[in-house]
């Protein structure tokens, strides 16, 4: 009975032991298990700091550029200023052309610019095509009046030819009534539309935050604006010749 008894107690001790190592064992996997999350969380936090400094960086970089840029058109504009009369040079102001350095950033404004001269150009030359074709049917029309007077006259007796002659005079200065009328009515046209194309460039320019740019008919505003679509029209002309130079 003592013999059993010891035996029981020895085994006991064994079985405890080995239950303590399962405990232990299990004990350490779920540790070991929270330590990697932890480790992993940490580590996904490492890289989205990194992703964020790199994004600021980059971003910083680019406004960089951007400065480097604005200040070398600002340059440019202030160089190009110098060859305008002095009154003009007066009105453009430092704020003035940094403005209007800034509006250049990107080349959308030098695009908007080429696309309303390419406008303007092709509507001066369809208003001038028409004025030439007017011209062109009055001259007609003389020719027309003149030759049909002039065989009148051969068909006409001599003692009616005088009366004839004061009936022809009187309807030539009717026809050239008309067509000074009509050539009238063609240049307030062509002057109607030019305007409106001032307002559109105005308007447009105004929309793309281009500095000076406003819909006005004061003379003195009219010019510097003309000076200003120079001045574009010049720098985007060096940014081309740039841009050729180094491709």
């Amino acid at each position: 009975m003592l013999l059993r008894f010891y035996a029981g107690a020895a085994a006991a001790p064994r079985a405890a032991r080995a239950e303590g190592t399962r405990t232990a064992h299990g004990e350490g996997a779920v540790a070991g298990a929270a330590g990697g999350g932890a480790a992993q969380a940490r580590g996904g936090g490492a890289m989205s700091r990194f992703g964020v400094e790199g994004l600021e960086a980059a971003e910083a970089r680019a406004r960089s550029r951007q400065q480097e840029r604005h200040y070398r058109l600002l340059s440019e504009l202030q160089t190009l200023v110098k060859a305008l009369p002095s009154p003009c040079q007066q009105r453009l102001s430092y704020t003035t052309l940094s403005d209007l350095a800034l509006a250049l950033l990107d080349g959308t404004v030098f695009e908007i610019v080429q696309g309303l001269l390419e406008i303007q150009h092709l509507t001066e030359k369809n208003l001038y095509s028409q004025r030439l074709q007017l011209h062109s049917e009055h001259r007609g029309m003389k020719q027309e009046l003149f030759h049909r007077h002039k065989e009148a006259q051969q068909c006409c007796r001599p003692h009616n030819l005088p009366l004839l002659r004061a009936a022809q005079q009187q309807e030539m200065e009717a026809v050239e009534q008309r067509i000074r009328e009509e050539q009238r009515m063609m240049d307030e046209k062509i002057v109607l539309e030019l305007d409106q194309k001032v307002i559109d460039q105005q308007s447009t320019l105004e929309k793309a935050g281009v500095s000076g740019f406003y819909i006005t008919t004061n003379p003195q505003e009219l010019t510097l604006q003309m000076n200003l679509l120079e001045l574009i029209r010049k720098l985007q002309q060096k940014e081309s010749e740039s841009e050729k130079a180094f491709s």
